[in-house]
């Protein structure tokens, strides 16, 4: 009997009212992730978003790229078992693969704290969908800048 294998794609068409059917790419490419110790040490440095959550701190500031970008920060003293520090970062990958056109124009910085080891998956999958709505929520509306020109009342 043949086995059926279900594959998620990796672009999705998103509808989105600035511009129609504009593919986002779901991947966590090379270029999705924080990477250098200066990257880090920007959102470190000053966040524009803190989300703070059971047992982690979601650390984010806006950058002017077209996709988010994730850095991990999961210590040997706040997650003791490497078993299980690799499953969070599975798991905190994933779910940022799978939110990340609603999170466009972050660098994401998650610390985890002691106990976050003992979370089961199912809870902690939940726990970071209200996360990334709590943070997309909290994303600065973009400045307009008003001119003083023929039609202006100020003219």
């Amino acid at each position: 009997m043949p086995s059926c294998r279900v594959v998620a794609p990796k672009v999705v068409r998103v509808w989105q009212f600035d511009n129609p059917a504009v593919e986002v790419s779901q991947d966590f490419s090379r270029e999705k992730r924080l990477l250098t110790p200066r990257h880090f040490k920007a959102v470190f440095d000053s966040p524009t978003g803190k989300v703070p959550g059971k047992n982690l701190l979601l650390l984010a500031r806006s950058n002017d790229l077209d996709h988010p970008r994730l850095g991990l920060v999961i210590g040997k003293k706040s997650v003791k078992l490497s078993v299980q520090r690799n499953r969070l970062k599975r798991l905190m990958r994933e779910s940022f693969r799978l939110n990340q056109d609603s999170l466009v124009g972050w660098d994401i910085v998650i610390v985890a704290r002691k106990g976050l080891g003992d979370v089961e998956n199912p809870e902690l999958i939940q726990h970071f969908g209200k996360l990334w709505k709590r943070l997309a929520r909290n994303k600065p509306a973009p400045a307009v800048t008003e001119t003083v020109g023929v039609d202006s009342p100020d003219a």
